[in-house]
């Protein structure tokens, strides 16, 4: 995603609008095309060429034949100064791709969020013991990556391992038929079905013109069902935005490099104010004799509470929290029937959230970070 990884991330979840079921759905797709057709490589290191590997998911009829689609490129190669030719041929070539209708579709049940159990779809042995060999393998340029950026190594390796396994599933979808399916058909269900169509419309121009200025052939890469791609799973916009040649080869390669990888996230983070030094969370219980849950919940996940002003509605902090300079959130991770998990959110947790608009997303990527950590011999 940014994604959406196999989550859509805000390079995909942001700008697509993702909700919580809808990254739900992304992971439970991950998990089936994972059980479906295992991960061929030994390590994460290993990767195979965009494009070398067949697409694993059916398409249907090709774009060619409908005339929105063909002004549309036309209108693109004049903005910007494209061989009309070549991008026609491109999205002609695109095919409508049932899957990726149906995995943006809302659900059709009740949606209940259970942060336990998203959680556990991330903290697993497979998942920390390839984090341990990335880390070990990229050290130095995870050193490297935090001393120029400020990123801390454990949330570099967290989103990598959240959003692709470190590059063991990274999509089998053709990006250009999901960002084609997504911009022309995206399911008319959708409460905000004309924004996201709008999103995709423009991730397709961001995706045509980079694959020209590549040189490369736009039917080749492959990628998530919202046509993030790569091992950061970023989409084409955050990619023309954020991504580094980190390891100097020339070019950026966010399938088979770590480096470009590595770097380009924390560059990301980078830009959306990560602050060097800054937890990410803090623990938080409550006085119920002063709670004001409904006050201290209503800015969401945006950090707007002076400790000051937390603790007046009934939060309580202890230790280093009282002593934070920034402004704080109240983070609440929902348990299904059970009781609900609280954090005090800082301003890098936010930044997580940039990534993917999720909660959930940023608590996945922070324990999964430190599990590896933590795990390093």
């Amino acid at each position: 995603m940014a994604l959406l990884g196999t989550l859509l991330p805000v390079h995909a979840a942001e700008n697509a609008g993702q909700t919580e079921a809808v990254i739900t759905q992304s992971v439970t797709a991950e998990a089936h095309q994972q059980k479906a057709k295992p991960a061929k490589h030994s390590h994460a290191t290993k990767h195979k060429k965009p494009g070398k590997t067949r697409p694993a998911t059916a398409a249907g009829p090709a774009y060619s034949t409908r005339p929105e689609v063909m002004r549309f490129a036309d209108e693109l190669a004049a903005r910007r100064n494209l061989n009309p030719q070549w991008v026609r041929r491109a999205m002609g070539q695109a095919a409508l791709v049932p899957a990726v209708v149906r995995l943006m579709q809302p659900p059709t049940q009740p949606f209940v969020k259970n942060w336990a159990a998203y959680r556990n779809r991330f903290m697993d042995a497979t998942r920390i013991d390839a984090g341990v060999k990335f880390w070990k393998d990229n050290q130095a340029t995870l050193a490297r990556a935090e001393k120029e950026y400020g990123v801390p190594s454990e949330i570099i390796v967290g989103i990598i391992g959240v959003e692709s396994i470190y590059g063991r599933n990274t999509g089998s979808f053709r990006v250009i038929d999901a960002l084609t399916t997504l911009a022309f058909d995206f399911p008319a269900s959708h409460p905000r079905a004309a924004e996201r169509a709008a999103f995709f419309k423009g991730e397709i121009e961001q995706f045509l013109s980079l694959q020209s200025r590549l040189g490369a052939d736009p039917m080749l890469p492959l990628g998530s069902y919202a046509g993030a791609m790569g091992m950061p799973q970023f989409m084409p916009s955050s990619w023309v935005r954020f991504a580094v040649d980190f390891d100097g080869d020339g070019k950026i390669d966010l399938w088979n490099s770590p480096a470009d990888v590595i770097g380009s996230v924390a560059s990301y983070f980078k830009a959306f104010d990560w602050k060097p030094g800054m937890p990410t969370h803090y623990p938080v219980s409550f006085d119920a004799a002063k709670l004001d849950l409904d006050g201290l919940m209503a800015p969401d996940i945006l950090p707007t509470f002076s400790v000051a002003s937390f603790t007046a509605k009934g939060a309580v902090l202890e230790g280093a929290a009282l002593q934070h300079k920034g402004p704080l959130a109240l983070v609440e991770l929902l348990n299904g029937p059970d009781p609900a998990s609280y954090v005090a959110g800082t301003e890098n947790f936010y930044a997580i959230t940039r990534y993917n608009w999720s909660s959930y997303y940023a608590m996945a990527v922070i324990e999964l970070g430190n599990a590896v950590k933590l795990s390093l011999p």
